[in-house]
C-alpha cells in the first residue's frame, strides 16, 4: 500500500450553532460520498455514528486507498475519531499514516492465518475486540452555551440582535433558535472577529511605526 506522507494535518471545527468543518492541508476534506455513502449530513465526530465514520472514510482515503479505507472505517471510528471530544481537534499526517502502517501489517498477519484456518488446533482462543461502550453526553443548551461563550448574558443577547429580551428566554426555554436568529448570531460573530483582526494590525502597524 503506497502510503502519502507530508506534514499535512487533519482539522476539524464544530461552530456554536452546530455546523462542521474539516480541512486536510487548509483545504476542506472532500465527503467521498461518490464510493463511500454512510452518512447524508456530512461530517461528525466523537462517536461511532455514520456521520463519524464518513469522515474516518475520507480521511483514511486521503491517505491510503478505498479498500482499506472501508475496511478499516469502522475500527478506525472506533479508536480514532470517537474520541476526538470538543468542538475542535487537530490530527497529522504522519499520526494517520502511523495508524495505516500498524493495520496494515495487521490485516496481513490475519489474512495468513485465515488461509491456516484448516490448521488450527480447536482449543485456540480466538480474542476478540470488546466493543466500544456508548457514554451519554451531557446535553447544554444552545442559548446559554452561545451567551457563555461570548460572555455576554441573554439581555445583552437581545440587545445585539435588536430583539425582546422575552424572545431570547423563550429560545432558551425550548432550546431551539430560528434559522433567521442563528443568520444574525453567526453574522455578529464573525464582525467580531473581524474587528479583532483589525485591531490586532492596528497594533502590529504601532509596533512597526516604534522600532
Amino acid at each position: 500500500m503506497a502510503i502519502m506522507r507530508n506534514n499535512h494535518v487533519f482539522k476539524g471545527h464544530k461552530t456554536l450553532l452546530g455546523a462542521k468543518y474539516v480541512t486536510y492541508g487548509e483545504l476542506e476534506l472532500p465527503l467521498r460520498y461518490d464510493i463511500f455513502s454512510s452518512s447524508k449530513n456530512g461530517f461528525d465526530w466523537g462517536h461511532t455514528g455514520s456521520a463519524a465514520q464518513q469522515l474516518s472514510f475520507s480521511i483514511l482515503y486521503q491517505l491510503s486507498n478505498e479498500e482499506f479505507a472501508r475496511e478499516n472505517t469502522l475500527l478506525f471510528t472506533t479508536e480514532i475519531v470517537s474520541k476526538f471530544s470538543g468542538r475542535d481537534w487537530i490530527i497529522s499526517a504522519s499520526e494517520v499514516s502511523k495508524w495505516i502502517e500498524k493495520h496494515t501489517i495487521k490485516d496481513d498477519i490475519q489474512t495468513i492465518s485465515k488461509e491456516k484456518k484448516d490448521e488450527q488446533p480447536a482449543n485456540v482462543l480466538i480474542l476478540k475486540t470488546p466493543k466500544a461502550s456508548k457514554k451519554p453526553r451531557a446535553k447544554s443548551n444552545v442559548v446559554k452555551k452561545i451567551c457563555s461563550e461570548l460572555q455576554i448574558t441573554q439581555k445583552d443577547l437581545a440587545n445585539i440582535l435588536e430583539i425582546p429580551e422575552g424572545t431570547v428566554s423563550s429560545w432558551a426555554v425550548k432550546d431551539e433558535i430560528p434559522r433567521l436568529g442563528k443568520k444574525a448570531i453567526e453574522f455578529y460573530m464573525q464582525s467580531q472577529k473581524n474587528e479583532q483582526i483589525v485591531e490586532s494590525y492596528k497594533n502590529f502597524v504601532k509596533m512597526l511605526e516604534v522600532s
